[in-house]
């Protein structure tokens, strides 16, 4: 990755947990760089500037302080919604819940800071606004987000069942994509949809 490119921290001594979280930001947002972090320790010493912050609750609670300086950088993940209460002032995400909602969690915080790439440097905000889709495949991607089968899709937009899967696996290669989820956040992310309609 260039220098340009936006960075985040992932700190969280669960490496499968944090693993995970890196595989949905990058495979969903390509052009950032995410690099995981099993302490604080650890994130202190790499002396890298990152533009978000997603640190597990149990260490944020005991670096408090390291994070209030960065306050709108820091992303808490906690174990469940109570948790929130205890964090005024700082985004969080619950990171108990099957992954279409963890998604959308990420989704709306994505859409309360960059939407249509704002806050993101100029090279990763035109990076972002670059991939473009035919019209035709854009009324299938958001089909597709909504939670409609093939068929369906067919159905709706008047089109073979055979159009439908070769649009659908155009738009998987043509995004790079591989998931629904990264699906959904690339079409939420460019302003196809929005978040409350997924």
């Amino acid at each position: 990755m260039n220098e340009m490119s936006p960075k985040i921290a992932i700190i969280d001594p669960n490496t499968l947990a944090a693993l995970g979280l890196r595989q949905l930001l990058q495979s969903a947002i390509p052009f950032i760089e995410v690099d995981t972090f099993g302490s604080i320790e650890e994130l202190i010493g790499s002396k890298e500037q990152y533009m978000h912050y997603f640190v597990v609750v149990d260490l944020f609670l005991g670096n408090k302080d390291y994070f209030i300086t960065n306050i709108r950088q820091t992303i808490i993940l906690t174990h469940s919604d109570n948790q929130q209460e205890l964090l005024p002032g700082f985004h969080t995400i619950n990171i108990n819940v099957p992954e279409e909602e963890l998604v959308k969690q990420i989704l709306k915080l994505q859409q309360h800071g960059h939407k249509h790439g704002r806050n993101l440097p100029e090279k990763s905000r035109n990076a972002m606004m670059n991939k473009t889709l035919s019209d035709r495949e854009a009324e299938v991607m958001v089909l597709i987000v909504k939670g409609y089968i093939n068929k369906e899709i067919a159905d709706k937009l008047n089109i073979g069942l055979t159009t439908v899967i070769s649009h659908r696996k155009n738009i998987m290669t043509k995004l790079g994509l591989k998931s629904v989820s990264a699906l959904t956040i690339y079409a939420v992310m460019h302003g196809y949809i929005d978040i409350d309609q997924v």
